[in-house]
C-alpha cells in the first residue's frame, strides 16, 4: 500500500522543475527558495540508497560532484544550527583551535574532494583545502561521504582515521540536526 507521500512525490517534482530552483518556497534553513529542497532531497535520497544498499549487501557508489556536494551541504546546514539553535548538541563544536581534514584518495585533484574544518569559538568554518589537521578522515569520497553521515563505520576498513580519533568521535556525536 502506498503512502500519500509516495503518491504525491511525482507530482511535487514536477512542481519544482516547473517552478525552476529560484522560485521562493519555505524551508527550516538559510535558503528559501525551491533549489534548497532539490538539494537536499537528492542528497536525502543519496543516503538512504546507501543505507538500503547495505541492507541488500549490495554496491554502493554516488558520483564525486554529487558527494562532494552533499558534504559541502552538511557542513553549511551544522553551521546553520550553530546560529539558529542555541540548545543543539552542535553547539559543542564551537571549540576554537582544533581542525579536522577529510580526504578523498579516489578523485582526481581538480575534483577538490579534501575539506579543512576548523572549530572557531563562533561556530564551524570550511574549506576546500589539502591542509594538516588534529585529525584527518581519508578514503574514497563515497566512502567519506557515508562515514561523515555515519553510515560507514570507521573500523569497517573502507577509511581510515589520522590523528586525534577522539576529536572526529566527537565531531559525528554532535554534527547532527533534528
Amino acid at each position: 500500500r502506498r503512502t500519500s507521500a509516495v503518491r504525491r512525490a511525482p507530482s511535487a517534482s514536477q512542481a519544482s522543475s516547473a517552478a525552476g530552483p529560484d522560485a521562493p518556497c519555505w524551508s527550516w534553513s538559510w535558503q528559501q527558495d525551491t533549489g534548497f529542497w532539490a538539494r537536499r532531497m537528492t542528497h536525502e535520497t543519496v543516503i538512504h540508497r546507501a543505507d538500503a544498499a547495505r541492507a541488500a549487501k549490495a554496491a554502493f557508489d554516488v558520483t564525486p560532484a554529487v558527494a562532494a556536494d552533499a558534504i559541502d551541504e552538511w557542513l553549511r546546514i551544522v553551521r546553520f544550527v550553530q546560529d539558529a539553535d542555541a540548545r543543539d548538541t552542535a553547539q559543542e563544536l564551537k571549540a576554537g583551535g582544533r581542525t579536522l581534514h577529510l580526504h578523498a584518495t579516489d578523485t582526481p585533484p581538480e575534483a577538490a574532494a579534501e575539506w579543512l574544518i576548523e572549530l572557531a569559538d563562533e561556530g564551524i568554518g570550511w574549506r576546500r583545502d589539502h591542509a594538516k589537521a588534529d585529525v584527518a578522515l581519508r578514503g574514497p569520497l563515497t566512502a567519506v561521504l557515508l562515514a561523515f553521515y555515519r553510515r560507514e563505520p570507521l573500523d569497517g576498513g573502507r577509511v581510515e582515521v589520522l590523528g586525534d580519533r577522539e576529536l572526529l568521535d566527537f565531531w559525528l556525536e554532535r554534527a547532527t540536526f533534528g
